[in-house]
């Protein structure tokens, strides 16, 4: 609540701004500035002062309900601002290469993803990924004496090189990661059990080599589509023939159980009127009453107990 008051008593508007080497849009405040779509303009950062390009109309700040502070436009670009950026990007080229060579000099683990230059040159920083923290204190001596600036090596994550890269995932589109998602969330395996998915991990899989983001996106709907379908191993009867649940298909909607003589796929609702099963949904950790012809536990106890004294 207190980000938001300091915000509104700050800004009269906030705005996304997008930068060269991000798809991503980020809010920025701002006041007394007439800015429109496309327009340059130079923000602070948590790095320093960049150069960014407003990415849509700006919005009152009595909308903006996030908690994470506004960072303030400056000012709209100059000609000299956009001069300066654009040699910035050639001279940043030049650092990364500069540092790659010098990494390969010194033997060190770590590949190096970017470089980027604030734009007032005060700090260059270096992206780079690496499977161990690694001592750079020899390397930054000699990049200090060569780019005269301040340096930063800031080490990422798989996902993070991903995002920064960019790339084209298995469903054909641009890599989520690097079109809209602004964090990560920890995906697990029981998200792909839950969707009922084969176990193949190099396929379920991103660029990044961790599970796929996507993965949590229907999870919620699945979750609640199997609400209404008997658990696989649940057993039924049909005509005083048992069957087990072996498959269920929650978009289709279709029920498939065997037994050793005979299989059979059905719609859910035939399923359900063949069977006379009943969803009933309990509360966590709650014992489960029987009631007649309810199956409880995936089993029909009242007619395995029949099934039991015809056996004996």
């Amino acid at each position: 609540m207190e980000v938001l008051n300091a915000a509104q008593n700050k800004y009269s508007h906030y705005v996304g701004v997008k930068f060269h080497y991000s798809t991503h849009a980020y809010f920025f405040g701002f006041k007394d500035l007439e800015l429109k779509i496309g327009d340059k303009v130079v923000v602070e950062t948590t790095h320093g002062p960049e150069l960014g390009e407003i990415g849509f109309e700006p919005i009152s700040i009595n909308q903006y309900k996030s908690l994470l502070e506004l960072k303030p436009i400056i000012r709209k670009a100059t000609d000299v601002d956009i001069e300066l950026h654009d040699i910035n990007l050639k001279d940043a080229e030049f650092a990364l290469e500069l540092c790659k060579n010098e990494v390969k000099k010194l033997n060190m683990d770590m590949n190096l993803i970017s470089c980027e230059y604030t734009l007032d040159k005060g700090k260059v920083i270096f992206s780079y990924v690496a499977d161990e923290r690694v001592d750079f204190r020899e390397l930054l001596k000699v990049l200090a004496s060569k780019l005269h600036t301040r340096i930063e090596l800031r080490q990422i994550g798989s996902r993070d090189k991903a995002k920064l890269i960019g790339g084209i995932g298995l469903c054909g589109l641009p890599l989520c990661c690097a079109t809209f998602l602004n964090e990560f969330d920890g995906i697990s395996i029981n998200r792909a059990k839950n969707q009922m998915l084969a176990i193949n991990i190099p396929k379920l899989s991103g660029h990044c080599g961790k599970l796929l983001c996507c993965l949590k996106y229907e999870d919620d709907a699945y979750s609640d589509l199997k609400k209404d379908f008997p658990p696989v191993g649940t057993k039924v009867f049909i005509d005083k023939v048992e069957y087990e649940v072996t498959a269920i298909n929650v978009v289709s909607k279709m029920v498939k159980i065997d037994n050793p003589n005979d299989s059979k796929f059905l719609p859910l609702d035939e399923f359900i009127k063949q069977t006379h099963y009943r969803v009933k949904k309990f509360e966590e950790n709650r014992p489960e009453k029987e009631e007649d012809g309810q199956l409880k536990n995936g089993k029909n106890k009242k007619k395995d107990n029949e099934k039991n004294k015809v056996v004996q």
